[in-house]
């Protein structure tokens, strides 16, 4: 017969049994109710959303996990392996908790990306406000870690020191632990200045071991910057902390750009000038009609170096416009004023004899010439 097993079993193990049956289904249908419901009442606010969507699925685990736990500790001492039963079903429940604990950190993650979405012309106070969450929701997701093994581990007589010395970080385990995971802990430790004091954000310009990009991502232990070409550049969190570097949009986007000519002295600076704001003013998708200027700031014997000052939105455009200057004022030079290219000049020499005469007109054989580089 199927059921025949049931006879060789006593009468408080198969109560137990299918009392514990019961609590797993009854407790899940009525969790899983309650949370179509609770979608339902909290779908027109966000927040309230957002976390019942994330702390669903461990929910739905919890709720039947704490339902066993009391049918087997009000279960008699005699049902076969009762203690492993409560033991195994404890650390579930741990388990289950420290997922929880995680999604309903990411829940608020979700909140924050929502509220401040970095797909806008100015997202500085976005990508200020994601990098701040991102790093304090990882940080604050190892701890979470951490704390949900040191619950497990103090369930066992054997670990139960090591599972309190890594929760509160004292003793000689907890040492040799915090010793070992010095370069993590590290890490983790920069990533809250970073969290806090924000040297960089995501999408932020910065120039790292003289390589140009933008911070792609920001992890725990680590920083993704994309480079110009599409290579990324995977940086320890401590870098940030320990060495120098650029960052072109820390407290703005915009940037001031400058390109740098050698010109001839007889060039006329006025309209040069002219021709430069004529190009900005036609490229209002590149200048950001701030500042635009032509300036002397450099002289030697053979020529004078001009510097053009133009500022945009952000880096990439003032690329674009550094090179969309340099390229048209040189083709405006070349056409408009052809000589005043930079130009080496030469004293030419001619030696003659003492019995020779010198043609007239001329002054020691000396001659001028004025030959383009």
């Amino acid at each position: 017969m199927p059921m025949d097993w049931l006879s060789d079993m006593d009468y408080p193990t198969l109560r137990a049994l299918i009392a514990a049956t019961l609590a797993v289904l009854v407790f899940g249908l009525v969790t899983r109710l309650g949370l179509m419901l609770l979608r339902r009442v909290t779908r027109p606010f966000l927040f309230p959303r957002e976390l019942t969507k994330k702390v669903s699925a461990p929910v739905q685990l919890l709720v039947p996990l704490l339902a066993l736990q009391t049918v087997w500790t009000g279960a008699s001492e005699q049902l076969p392996y009762s203690g492993l039963l409560r033991h195994a079903t404890l650390l579930l429940i741990i388990a289950t908790l420290t997922w929880l604990g995680l999604r309903a950190v990411s829940a608020v993650q979700q909140v924050v990306v929502i509220l401040n979405p970095v797909d806008v012309s100015d997202n500085l106070r976005a990508r200020r406000i994601q990098t701040q969450t991102r790093v304090l929701v990882r940080t604050l997701g190892v701890l979470v870690i951490i704390f949900g093994v040191s619950s497990m581990l103090m369930t066992f007589p054997g670990a139960r020191q090591f599972g309190a010395s890594l929760l509160a970080s004292a003793g000689l385990a907890g040492l040799a632990v915090g010793f070992a995971a010095r370069p993590v802990l590290g890490n983790l430790i920069a990533g809250l200045q970073i969290a806090i004091t924000q040297p960089i954000r995501l999408d932020d310009v910065v120039i790292v071991e003289n390589e140009w990009g933008r911070i792609e991502e920001i992890t725990g232990t680590y920083v993704v910057v994309r480079i110009w070409d599409s290579r990324r550049l995977v940086v320890p969190l401590t870098y940030f902390i320990e060495n120098p570097f650029q960052n072109w949009t820390r407290h703005s986007a915009s940037l001031l750009g400058s390109v740098f000519f050698w010109v001839d002295y007889s060039l006329p600076l006025e309209p040069l000038r002219r021709e430069m704001e004529r190009l900005c003013q036609e490229e209002p998708g590149l200048w950001d009609g701030e500042v635009c200027v032509l300036q002397v700031t450099d002289c030697n014997e053979r020529a004078m170096q001009l510097r053009v000052l133009a500022s945009s939105g952000d880096s990439s455009r003032n690329w674009d416009l550094r090179c969309y200057l340099r390229e048209n004022l040189l083709a405006f030079i070349n056409h408009n004023y052809p000589g005043s290219l930079p130009r080496v000049r030469a004293n030419l020499e001619t030696r003659t004899q003492p019995s020779e005469q010198q043609p007239a007109g001329s002054e020691g054989g000396f001659t001028d010439r004025q030959p383009p580089v």
